[in-house]
């Protein structure tokens, strides 16, 4: 994939970002060609070579009818739910490196859920608060909406999801415990006899 000076590209874990120029370096005898990226969220400028690219994970915003298709995927009902927080935490990560804003929503829908129910860990809450910024910030800026008015718009979609997944999980059903038996010997009064 090759872009041009101007365009709006997201780089994975970081956001959005402009090519601002494309140039050619020298590194150790070797001429490869660079992309200047000025990440938009921090006005940091981010070198990434030419042939790394698809590597990297680097691709265009996503256009207006893709930002319905997300919308989509964040009220579908549809959530991963890992129990264990290795494995969790692993499968989310990655999810947050393949650069895939779909992949992004569906970590923004787990971790949301969870912390529902439960406290998440520093790490886990981090993720969170970077996935749903990722998300925010792409779309406010392919929307040219507010920040503000796109969270609106993310919290909404995932309350539908979360509504939606209530619905569609089978309630557990709950098992009537018996009541103990009582046999007319129990009920009697206990005399004890005592033979002085």
């Amino acid at each position: 994939m090759t872009f041009l000076v101007g365009d709006k590209v997201i780089y994975p874990n970081h956001g959005l970002g402009v090519v601002e120029r494309i140039e050619d370096k020298t590194i150790l005898g070797t001429t490869c060609g660079f992309y200047h990226l000025r990440i938009v969220a921090n006005d940091t400028i981010v070198l990434v070579p030419v042939s790394n690219v698809d590597g990297v994970g680097l691709r265009r915003a996503i256009t207006d009818s893709e930002v319905e298709r997300l919308f989509g995927l964040l009220g579908d009902g549809k959530i991963d739910n890992h129990q264990n927080w290795k494995g969790r935490f692993k499968d989310n990560s990655d999810k947050m490196r393949s650069g895939s804003i779909y992949e992004v929503a569906d970590v923004l829908k787990s971790l949301t859920f969870l912390a529902k129910s439960k406290s998440l860990s520093f790490r886990e809450k981090r993720m969170l608060d970077r996935a749903k910024f990722l998300i925010i910030s792409e779309v406010s800026e392919v929307m040219r909406e507010t920040a503000v008015a796109i969270e609106g718009r993310v919290d909404r979609a995932l309350e539908r999801c979360f509504t939606a997944n209530a619905r569609m999980t089978p309630a557990r059903p709950t098992v009537a415990k018996a009541a103990p038996r009582v046999t007319a010997a129990a009920t009697a009064p206990r005399r004890a006899a005592r033979a002085s």
